[in-house]
């Protein structure tokens, strides 16, 4: 169990792919495309061997596992027969699944395939020839080959990616963000220092603060040496958490969209979600998390007081240790802001280590602050039970997160705050003493800081209360973007759920076509079902009567959902070569399409994003991002419509 979380930081790290121990280049495969009536085709895999390995035929099925598995972009797409196979190929007994005899191949293989289309026939087709291959004890079932093959008499329907009239660096006007990203930086930093400060306060940080401070001054040969110490000491924690950053930066550097698509993985959110549930256990007192505790006596052992050295091994030390308290509160802040980018998590890990950090230097340069500190008892127990409740509604956002990409229904706005409302009350009557955990002593008295967070927790419930109903109270605006939208409700008509603004869905075709039509620029609004700060500004900023008359009147506005799993024809999927990046990947889902134009046009994975273009797709103004302000909102988009008259005057000169 220790280990568990290991993996998890681990899984972070990479794009729903395993990594196996197989050789990689063991097997090269062809594939040919061969026309064979209307709509049908074969598909041919050749391979010419591999002098070390055992090829399993096609048609073998393993321990109740296809050896061979085709899997093709459109799931409209049928596998009318079995695979045709040729090659020297033998019988082969295989002692890992009780002697089962086996077709496989140790030369030249070729596998074909016939597929029929229902719909329009691509000119290219996509998708992943799983095989499976070993020797011996090795064994190495379903390893992917992804394809993408030319059929004749295909149509290339694909849409364009690169659209050469953008100009990002010189819009028609200059008015907007400068860095999309500028507010949202200092937003999570000081979201990360929040979480700092909360794991300040666990049983595994806060007894440490006294004692590793009384260390650095009682040990130096001087009071000056040991703040310079303990500062040391603290600018360690600080740089440790930063440093966890950098993997997410290997990644992003291969991918930059891959943390957006990690942020909104369907299986992914789940496994958060099951992850937070785990951590809220934990913090019940059910049982301790760490990591490998080899790992922490091998630091622990190179701390000491000699060198600069020893001090950052002794704050890796402490980073290990409290691993359990303050690992779900950091894997909060990492799985939040996953979808950000790369710089915004190491901004965020910035501010949860200045958060730890600070302390450690503060107490060191002024001892007699340590006689304020409350005494660690029975209370801190109780500050760990308060964050299980709160991992637990976190839990929630997960598979909100899931649901909304996959449109599933199951938790609709009122059951997820349904949800939020019990865990408050369950909060109240564990700090009421009414409920009681392992490890828990019992409440004698109420201090006057217990009291404060009974009112807390019970203002923050009653607050979520009206959220159930189908009122104008039912906003909750304090809360917007958490909840899934008021529109995905259980109620038949929602009042609050707004139509006044109903922007084109995924349909920039339609848009350009209808803004041509209606002589308007047009809004594009970058977006994910997952996205918090999209349903912010769309019920916070839009519903603001000045922004909504200006989206209504002078623009055509859509929304293009960069999460969106739904699948591509086949006929409109591709692989995308990137020239600015010299990388090549599948368009395959709709949320593909619109994440890569994003990020090749307006050099941005975050969202909201939205920019302002003319029907014959110039860029009018700078993009804008995350703004809470919606006289801001209204003045960019004010400046948008004289963008357009301004590029019409010039036009017509």
């Amino acid at each position: 169990m220790k280990y568990f979380l290991w993996s998890l930081i681990m899984l972070l790290f990479i794009n729903s792919t395993v990594v196996k121990g197989q050789d990689s280049t063991a097997y090269q495969w062809e594939v040919s495309g061969k026309k064979i009536q209307d709509k049908v085709y074969e598909l041919t895999f050749t391979t010419t061997g591999s002098p070390k390995w055992q090829l399993y035929g096609p048609n073998e099925v393993i321990s109740d596992v296809p050896a061979v598995e085709l899997a093709l972009a459109d799931s409209s797409i049928q596998i009318t027969k079995p695979f045709k196979e040729s090659g020297d190929n033998k019988a082969f007994k295989n002692s890992l699944f009780d002697n089962a005899t086996f077709k496989i191949y140790e030369g030249k293989a070729a596998f074909t395939a016939t597929v029929t289309f229902t719909g329009d026939v691509p000119a290219k087709l996509l998708g992943t020839f799983s095989y499976t291959y070993g020797k011996g004890d090795e064994f190495y079932p379903l390893n992917a080959y992804s394809f993408s093959v030319p059929l004749e008499g295909g149509i290339d329907a694909r849409p364009v990616i690169d659209v050469s009239t953008f100009d990002l660096k010189h819009p028609v006007s200059g008015c907007g963000d400068e860095n999309t990203g500028g507010k949202g930086m200092l937003s999570i930093f000081f979201l990360g220092m929040l979480g700092g400060f909360i794991a300040l306060f666990t049983p595994c940080v806060f007894p440490l603060i006294p004692l590793t401070v009384s260390f650095f001054t009682k040990q130096s040969k001087d009071k000056k040496k040991g703040v310079a110490n303990a500062v040391m000491y603290g600018l360690s924690i600080f740089l440790i958490y930063i440093l966890l950053s950098i993997p997410f930066h290997l990644v992003s550097g291969v991918n930059p969209e891959i943390l957006n698509n990690i942020s909104t993985n369907i299986w992914l959110n789940i496994f958060f979600f099951l992850i937070f549930v785990f951590f809220a256990i934990s913090f019940f007192g059910y049982f301790e998390i760490g990591l490998p505790s080899g790992l922490a006596n091998k630091i622990d052992s190179r701390s000491g007081m000699s060198s600069l050295g020893g001090i950052f091994f002794m704050a890796m030390t402490l980073a290990i240790v409290s691993f359990s308290c303050t690992g779900p509160i950091l894997g909060s802040l990492l799985a939040g802001t996953a979808a950000e980018g790369a710089w915004p998590l190491t901004v965020g890990l910035a501010g949860f280590g200045l958060a730890l950090a600070l302390p450690f230097a503060l107490f060191a340069m002024f001892p007699g602050w340590l006689q304020s500190l409350p005494k660690a008892g029975g209370w801190l127990s109780s500050v760990k039970v308060v964050l299980g409740f709160l991992e637990l509604a976190m839990a929630v956002k997960f598979l909100s997160n899931a649901d909304l990409v996959k449109q599933w229904g199951i938790l609709k706005r009122e059951v997820f705050i349904g949800i939020w409302v019990i865990v408050g009350i369950l909060i109240v009557l564990y700090l009421l003493g009414k409920i009681k955990f392992p490890h828990d002593s019992p409440v004698k008295k109420f201090s006057k800081t217990r009291l404060a967070f009974i009112a807390l927790f019970s203002a923050a419930t009653l607050y979520v209360i009206p959220g159930l109903t189908n009122t104008h109270s039912a906003n909750l605006s304090l809360i917007s973007g958490f909840p899934p939208p008021l529109c995905y409700s259980l109620y038949k008509n929602p009042v609050n759920c707004e139509k006044g603004i109903e922007p084109l869905h995924n349909d920039y075709q339609e848009a350009l076509a209808r803004a041509k039509k209606e002589n308007k620029p047009v809004l594009i609004d970058f977006t994910g079902w997952a996205c918090v700060n999209c349903r912010r500004m769309e019920e916070n900023v839009w519903t603001d009567d000045k922004v909504g008359a200006l989206i209504k009147d002078k623009f055509i506005i859509v929304s293009l959902y960069v999460d969106e799993r739904r699948q591509l024809p086949a006929a409109q999927q591709f692989e995308y070569d990137n020239k600015k990046t010299n990388t090549k990947k599948n368009i395959i889902t709709v949320g593909d399409l619109w994440a890569t134009f994003q990020s090749v046009n307006f050099d941005a994975v975050a969202q909201p994003q939205y920019a302002i273009i003319s029907p014959d797709q110039k860029i009018l103004t700078k993009t804008k991002g995350y703004t809470p302000s919606a006289k801001e909102f209204a003045q960019w988009l004010e400046c948008g419509v004289d963008a357009y008259k301004k590029g019409q005057e010039t036009a017509s000169k």
